[in-house]
C-alpha cells in the first residue's frame, strides 16, 4: 500500500473532531480537572485557523488551541493532536507549494508557545526563518531556540 501524501493525511479527519472528558492522566497532565472536558480537533480544522493568519501578523499553538476549545465548547484542546496537525497542515502546505500551487497555508506564521519556531516545519528553523523576515518578523536564537522577537504584538486573534 503506497504511504499516504501529507496533503491526505490533513484530508483524513478519521472521527475527529470529538469532544471527551478528561482522563485522569490528562488531568495530571495539563492541568485541567475531572469531569473537565478536552476536544480532539481534526486536522482541517487546524488548517483552516493557520490558514487565516494575514501576512506580518502570527499565532501560536495555544491560541489555536483556545480557538479550538471554545469552537467546541470544551475545557481545552488536546495539545499533542493540535501540534501533529499543525505539523501536517505545514507538510501538506510545502508539498503544494513543490507542485506549483500558490495558495498554500502559510504555516510559517504558525509559532510554539513564547514565539518560538517550530523546528519540526518544512525546512527546519532556517527556512521558516526566511519566510517570517521576509514579512518583517526579527528573530533571535537562545539556546537551540529562534524566536520572534516581540511576537506578542503581532498575535492574531480572530473575531
Amino acid at each position: 500500500m503506497a504511504k499516504k501524501s501529507w496533503q491526505e493525511k490533513l484530508l483524513d479527519s478519521k472521527d475527529f473532531p470529538k469532544v471527551v472528558e478528561v482522563t485522569p492522566k490528562m488531568a495530571g497532565r495539563w492541568g485541567v480537572k475531572l469531569g473537565d472536558t478536552v476536544v480532539i480537533p481534526a486536522p482541517v480544522e487546524v488548517d483552516e485557523i493557520m490558514k487565516k493568519v494575514p501576512k506580518g501578523k502570527l499565532i501560536t499553538i495555544n491560541e489555536i488551541r483556545k480557538i479550538l476549545a471554545k469552537k467546541h465548547c470544551a475545557t481545552i484542546a488536546c495539545p499533542i493532536t493540535t501540534g501533529i496537525f499543525a505539523r501536517i497542515s505545514a507538510e501538506a502546505a510545502a508539498e503544494m507549494a513543490k507542485e506549483g500551487k500558490k495558495e498554500i497555508t502559510p504555516y510559517w506564521r504558525t509559532l510554539k508557545a513564547g514565539g518560538v519556531i517550530n523546528e519540526k516545519f518544512p525546512g527546519g528553523v532556517e527556512a521558516q526563518k526566511k519566510l517570517l523576515e521576509k514579512e518583517g518578523h526579527r528573530i533571535i536564537s537562545k539556546g537551540k531556540k529562534h524566536l520572534v522577537v516581540d511576537f506578542e504584538k503581532y498575535l492574531y486573534i480572530p473575531q
